[in-house]
Formats: structure tokens, sequence, C-alpha cells
């Protein structure tokens, strides 16, 4: 950390001298080994390092960003002369400039998000054989796509001309196996996966690959949906990408533009009552946690939902600026480019009924497990996206569904949704299962 921070103060001193009236630098250094498996046999064991610097130079209310991949002095001295020259060249914009110094982070809690276990050559290769091993072992299955084992480590570094110095490091493990069950033409693919913070929190291999296994085996023999409107469930996984859609909807950056189909919803009931979605980068190994945001300011839980209604947007300090709000505190880390709002751990409260009570309940529907394409209008949030799954027919999975298209309106589909109970852990959006009423499926 020490030679990062020492890059940050180094470039903050290039960009005095070169004539620049606020400057924020950046570093971030990641090494990471990952071993790759495919039927059997092992494919690849790879190693990487890489090293990035970057400046953010602002001139007036003129601002530039230049990063490079070097630390060397003159590299340095080149990087700062050529952001502050396109600083002075760059248009206005009235909304540009750092945190107000009141605003920045002072103390740094400690979110457990470094695994101190260096990765093993070996151990990642045998993890990935023993998953790739376990979804060969599912009768069914043909043979794996693929599976790996893979381990990363990160350090950053921040420091900007308001007197904010701020630093971080972070670890991921993963493991994940992808499947091939059925012959011929009829042959289908699925997958599972695992990421944490921890080693020790992980899955175990064979439960990932026996996962990826089941999944690939249950959908071979698929049919065409029939053309009708029906409840949707989207299964847990796919449950993040609605959840995806409506915090681009609510990102400063759309909203500052006009263009978000929730522009005018703050403060409207947009789901059912009961509902609630926070966002909170504190959470202990969250897989998104950080203890200060892209620009300096403390880190803190926001409630984006209360009861359904729509009470916060995503902001960072330019987007607070231009809608005439106060930050969130949610502008990204980035080495190299100006931030940008961004969320972290997202959870959506779970309901009170399981993923199979919502399959009992319908008499005609459709069970998303996987997702194709996308045709998302921003300014009206209609909806339409490619899906395979399961048809349900008198509350039971009837037969496996390809090439089917879900279409609807995302305000809409928010009004009439309900969360099972099966909420995840191990991910940065954390989202159940959810049913969905309002949306139309068209197949044959």
């Amino acid at each position: 950390m020490t030679d990062l921070t020492d890059i940050c103060a180094r470039l903050l001193d290039l960009s005095r001298k070169s004539g620049a009236d606020h400057a924020s630098a950046s570093a971030a250094m990641t090494e990471g080994l990952e071993a790759s498996v495919r039927d059997g046999a092992v494919e690849e064991i790879g190693r990487s390092e890489t090293l990035d610097v970057g400046i953010r130079v602002l001139v007036g209310q003129k601002q530039a960003c230049v990063s490079a991949s070097s630390n060397k002095p003159d590299a340095l001295a080149e990087m700062v002369e050529r952001a502050v020259a396109m600083a002075r060249e760059a248009p206005e914009d009235e909304w540009s400039g750092l945190a107000d110094p009141t605003q920045l982070a002072t103390a740094f809690p400690n979110l457990d998000l470094c695994d101190p276990q260096d990765a093993d050559p070996d151990a990642l290769r045998e993890a990935a054989l023993e998953v790739d091993a376990a979804a060969r072992g599912v009768d069914g299955v043909e043979k794996s796509e693929g599976s790996t084992a893979s381990w990363r480590r990160s350090a950053v570094a921040m420091a900007a001309s308001n007197g904010f110095e701020g630093a971080r490091k972070g670890s991921f493990w993963s493991v994940s196996c992808s499947a091939i069950a059925g012959e011929g033409l009829g042959m289908e693919r699925d997958y599972a996966y695992a990421t944490t913070r921890w080693r020790e929190d992980l899955r175990g291999n064979a439960e990932i690959g026996i996962e990826a296994g089941e999944r690939a085996v249950r959908r071979t023999n698929p049919r065409k949906a029939p053309t009708k409107k029906v409840p949707l469930i989207f299964e847990q996984r796919l449950a993040t990408s609605l959840l995806g859609h409506f915090l681009g909807a609510i990102n400063g950056a759309g909203v500052a533009r006009g263009s978000s189909y929730l522009i005018d919803k703050m403060g409207a009931q947009l789901f059912p009552k009961g509902f609630s979605i926070t966002d909170d980068p504190l959470t202990v190994r969250g897989i998104a946690s950080r203890p200060f945001d892209g620009e300096g300011l403390a880190s803190a839980p926001l409630s984006l939902v209360e009861d359904g209604v729509l009470r916060s947007w995503l902001l960072d300090c330019a987007t607070a600026r231009q809608l005439g709000m106060a930050s969130t505190a949610s502008a990204s880390f980035s080495v190299g480019s100006t931030p940008r709002p961004t969320s972290s751990n997202v959870t959506l409260a779970p309901g009170a009924r399981s993923p199979e009570a919502m399959i009992a309940g319908i008499t005609d529907g459709f069970l998303v497990t996987e997702m194709l394409g996308a045709s998302i209008n921003a300014n009206t949030g209609d909806y339409s996206r490619g899906a395979s799954g399961f048809w349900i027919e008198n509350g039971e999975i009837a037969y496996p569904v390809t090439e089917a298209t879900v279409v609807g309106n995302l305000i809409e589909m928010f009004a009439g949704m309900e969360a099972a109970n099966d909420l995840p852990t191990d991910k940065a959006l954390r989202v159940p299962t959810l049913l969905i009423e309002g949306c139309s499926v068209a197949g044959a």
C-alpha cells in the first residue's frame, strides 16, 4: 500500500506544478491465479499481475483524465502534462469538481475484505478438477464446457488536492462450472458458480459441480412456449437482472440527463407495500463493500425503497450538483476516468413464501431460468428479452422451454412483484426468487 499512496502523492505534486487547479490521483495493483479444466483435463494455469495509475485534473471547470500502467517518474510526468494540456482544451463542465473537504471520510471501518491466505496453483487445479468431475458424474451429463477455480487480490489507493487520502485491499475466491447434457442438436448447457471474499466462505466444489450438471440435464428436450399472458417466476439468480434494471433507472447519471423511466417517480408507490431495497457498502465481507467511495466520501447504508416507495437516487458529487441534492456517496472507484454513480451491496428484502409454494399456486405460468439479449427502453421501461426455463402447469414443472420472449413494462412489473423467502447471501445484488404478474410470453 505504501508504494501506491506514494504514487498518488507524486501525481498530485506533479499536477500542481503543471498548473492544475485541482486533481485526484488513483492507483490499483492486482494479482491473480486461475486454473481451467475441461472434461477432466487441465487446460491452463495462469497468473496475472497488473498496475494501473491515473490522474484526473481540473483547470477551472474543465477536466481531463489520463491513465497508464507504469510508475516510472518519466511516465508519471508525461501523463500529468498530457492530462493538464487536455483539460485546458476541454469544454466547460459546470458540474465538475472534487468533493467538498467537509464531506470527506476521516475514518475507515475494517470490513474484513481481504483474505490473508495466498492462493496455491496446485490447490486451485485440484479444486477445478473436483468441480469438473462432480458435474460429469451427474447422470445425463455428456461433457463439461469448462470449470475454473480462481483467486484475485487487489490494493487501491486514492488521494486528492482537497485533502483526501485513502487505501484499501480486497480479495476474491471463485469457482465455476459449465456442463453440457443431451446429444446432437438436443444438447443443452447450464452453469453454477460461487464468489466470496474469503476462501473459507465458498460453497463446496462438488456442490457447485453437481448443481451445474443437474441444471443442464433438466433442460434437455425443451419445447416452444405458448404465446399468452401468464405469471412469471424469475429464479433467484435471474431475479438480479430485474433489480439491475431498477438500479440503472435510479442512477443519477441517467436521472440528471432525463433518460430514466423513473425520473418522475421519486416518492411514488413503485413496489407493493412491504417491499424494501437497501444499499449497504459497509457489509462485512460483502462482495461490493467499500469504506469510502470513488470521491473519498464516507460510505453509509442507504435506503432506496421503503414500504414500496422510492426514496433515493444513486448520486455522486457531479450528479448531485446537477440535481440540487447531496451525494449519496455512490461514486465508483476507477483509475483514469471520472467517477460515476454505482451501487454496492443491494438487498431486496425476502417475502414469506418459498419458491416451491409460488410454483404450487400457479395453474399456468413460466419459470424463467436464463435470459438472452435485452431490449429495454430507458425512457419508458418497455421490456423485451429472450428467455428459457420451464413451463408450469397445475402447480408443477411440466417441461423445459426454449426460444421464448418475455414482454412487459418494468414499472408494471415492479408493481406486480412478490418476493420469495430464499434470499442469497453471497452476491453483491442479493435478490430472492421473484413472482411477476402482468407479463406476456411469446413462443410458438
